[in-house]
């Protein structure tokens, strides 16, 4: 009996263990990759060579930065709060980790299939604003604590249009859940909801441009909700040296860094998903027209993959063009221009999905 429970507890540990640190070093490979193409991507817009020596094209350059962090001496400060300080960093790569929970990449690669994904991918952020808040707080430095105030109050803000833009898609769509949402956009690209969904009613046609300001209001606001040039004003290095981070170190600025990388391609994910098709191909499938259902899964997996790099293509691509707004701009640009179009565009998109 002993035995048997032993056998029995020992493979749950293990295959809990699978499920959590396979998806855990997938994200942590993403971030890693993440890293080295927004080097590649600077050097590339400023005439330069980039990373070039470990590895083919610098492609290890990231793997041995991860390995110093990781050697790195903790050097703290005796005036933080030691607790906090601890956690903040914990927390924010949770939170960040924890949204890729219920992102569909194929459709039969799904961590756990709800049917409010999308009220928990909101929901999970808040966690990233409570680490920086505490990261900030417990450094007991006026630039940490003033980055700190800055992330908290942008976030916070640019979470309504988000909200506002998801709201107008639930409507659209008449569900929460991200697999649902993505498997209504099927058969072919001119199905996807940047071009009015499935159907060809005249409301199709008449949700189209509607929907290309929505795409628009929520990759800003996503934009600035993962603290993007030209949103990056919590961590402005020429006013706040580092922001909410300055006095981190070694791997515990490291967890910051891959919760950045990582919050990104989760809302480039959750833009394609909700825009572009998420894991559907815009051309059809391979392993369909051959009968190999397998393949069928792999393609979707690599359409998805594609899209959600192309939009972080894009946010670097923008992080090394646009410079930095200023505090009272940033908010004007939210509360002024994206709340009440994104509440227009939201009235605009029920009435017409009504009809």
């Amino acid at each position: 009996m002993y035995q048997f429970f032993f056998d029995l507890t020992g493979n749950v540990i293990i295959s809990t263990l699978a499920v959590a640190l396979v998806p855990l070093i997938c994200i942590l490979l993403v971030t890693l990759f993440g890293v080295w193409l927004e080097r590649k991507v600077s050097a590339w817009m400023q005439d330069r060579v980039g990373p070039n020596r470990i590895g083919p094209y610098g492609i290890f350059q990231t793997v041995a930065d991860f390995i110093k962090m990781l050697q790195k001496e903790d050097a703290v400060s005796s005036e933080i709060d030691g607790v906090l300080y601890n956690i903040a960093p914990v927390l924010v790569f949770a939170g960040s980790f924890a949204a890729f929970a219920v992102i569909p990449f194929a459709a039969t690669i799904i961590g756990s299939e709800i049917e409010v994904g999308l009220f928990y991918m909101l929901a999970v952020s808040s966690f990233v604003v409570a680490g920086i808040l505490m990261g900030g707080w417990s450094s007991n430095n006026k630039y940490s604590l003033l980055g700190s105030m800055r992330s908290a109050a942008q976030i916070v803000s640019y979470e309504i249009p988000t909200a506002l833009v998801v709201l107008s898609m639930v409507m659209l769509t008449g569900t929460l859940s991200l697999t649902q949402i993505s498997e209504l956009q099927t058969s072919s690209f001119w199905h996807w909801n940047i071009f009015g969904g499935p159907g060809w009613e005249l409301s199709k046609f008449l949700l189209i441009p509607f929907m290309v300001v929505g795409f628009i209001i929520i990759f800003i606001s996503t934009l600035a909700e993962v603290n993007r040039t030209p949103f990056d004003i919590p961590e402005a290095e020429s006013e706040l040296v580092a922001g909410y981070f300055t006095e981190y170190c070694g791997m515990k600025y490291g967890m910051f860094m891959l919760a950045e990388y990582g919050n990104m391609f989760a809302v480039s994910l959750l833009v394609s998903v909700l825009f572009f098709g998420g894991y559907q191909s815009p051309v059809g499938y391979l392993g369909k027209t051959f009968g190999i259902e397998w393949l069928v899964s792999l393609e979707q997996f690599g359409w998805f993959f594609a899209k959600g790099w192309f939009f972080i293509f894009v946010q670097m691509w923008l992080r090394w063009t646009l410079p930095r707004l200023r505090v009272d701009q940033l908010m004007t640009l939210c509360w002024k221009y994206l709340i009440p179009y994104a509440v227009i565009n939201l009235v605009i998109i029920g009435i017409i999905s009504l009809l």
